[in-house]
């Protein structure tokens, strides 16, 4: 059995049938991702991403599958909040992808939090971004300085998540791309960081990250929120913005559920049974089975 994280694309490479009673699989588990901070917040951490060839199952076994589940958004109005919102891990049997830590938020002067990949620190403090997990994805973004309200990135499953360096949202760090499916596909990207005013730009997501949320302009219209991530892709949610002297509650983006995708030769038997409503592609000479929700498979 192997566990990865191969980089850039997924192997295509295949086990065959090893003898009458067992046989390999192809597998992507992606944990889903955590939320952005709220209130000139950093970016949500992607949820943990692995991929790998080779690994064994009993024909007449019985696997049971876990799509994780996103962070919630969370809203706040003042500096003393302390809600970090992570997602939910995946599994798929011995597998297991670690959710995404959500973005700091609030002003609370602590570090994003830890997870698959890290969340952003937030504004207004010197924050950290959180740890990543190894072999599954990168640590969040800092956000350095008291003065600068600006949120960090959350860490993608590719790369870090950018810290603060100018007066912008920082950028969330870069997710993989999987050719599982037979078609090219971004997961597990980090959150953007929160912009404390309207004239500067908010972070930006990766692949299927959500954007950072921007200030208000003098004119006291309100915050504006991070936005949320793409579901089923891993992703972290965007960080908010600033409400400004207008008052009103600032939110956090939601993070992106996960999802399993497994595959192998078209040659061999289908599942005796599934569960979970998983979507089945035939391509390229595999059978490919994805779950968007928790479920099952029986060889």
């Amino acid at each position: 059995m192997s566990q990865q994280n191969l980089g850039g694309f997924i192997s295509a490479t295949f086990n065959p049938l090893t003898d009458q009673n067992t046989a390999t699989v192809e597998y992507l588990v992606v944990a889903g991702g955590g939320a952005g901070g709220a209130y000139i917040g950093g970016g949500g951490g992607a949820g943990g991403l692995l991929t790998g060839v080779g690994y064994a199952i009993t024909l007449g076994s019985s696997i049971t599958i876990t799509v994780g589940a996103g962070g919630a958004s969370w809203g706040t109005t003042t500096f003393t909040t302390t809600t970090l919102s992570p997602g939910s891990n995946s599994v798929f049997g011995t597998i297991t992808a670690i959710g995404g830590g959500g973005g700091s938020g609030g002003g609370s002067g602590n570090a994003g939090g830890s997870g698959g990949s890290g969340g952003g620190g937030c504004g207004g403090w010197s924050t950290n971004g959180g740890a990543g997990t190894a072999g599954q994805g990168y640590a969040g973004g800092a956000a350095p300085q008291k003065t600068d309200y600006f949120g960090g990135g959350g860490g993608g499953s590719g790369s870090v998540g950018m810290p603060v360096l100018t007066a912008v949202g920082a950028n969330g760090g870069v997710g993989l791309i999987s050719i599982i499916t037979g078609s090219r596909v971004l997961y597990a990207g980090g959150g953007g960081g929160g912009s404390n005013n309207i004239v500067y730009n908010p972070g930006l997501g990766v692949a299927g990250g959500g954007n950072g949320g921007v200030g208000t302009p003098s004119n006291n219209l309100g915050g504006y929120n991070g936005y949320s991530a793409t579901g089923n892709t891993g992703s972290g949610g965007g960080g908010g913005g600033f409400y400004g002297s207008g008052g009103g509650t600032v939110y956090g983006g939601s993070g992106g559920s996960g999802i399993v995708i497994i595959r192998y030769p078209q040659n061999l038997a289908p599942p005796a049974s599934t569960s979970g409503n998983p979507q089945v592609l035939y391509n390229n000479g595999f059978q490919i089975y994805i779950w968007t929700s928790s479920g099952s498979i029986t060889f």
